[in-house]
């Protein structure tokens, strides 16, 4: 399992989510990144999912 981090910004720049979630791939953790996304109504926010390496897998602007 790898650990990877999502992040949700405002507008202004401000922190709206940053939490750290663990999957097995990146594809997984793409759709685990979506599905919360989905769940805390963040989908049209500009967010990130980044690897552990730091590789953008989920980018929204």
């Amino acid at each position: 399992m790898r650990t990877y981090a999502l992040t949700v910004f405002a507008q202004s720049g401000e922190k709206l989510l940053d939490e750290s979630f663990t999957a097995t791939s990146d594809d997984e953790a793409k759709s685990i990144g979506q599905a919360r996304l989905e769940e805390t109504g963040y989908q049209e926010y500009t967010h990130r999912c980044v690897t552990p390496e730091a590789k953008l897998i989920l980018f929204h602007r």
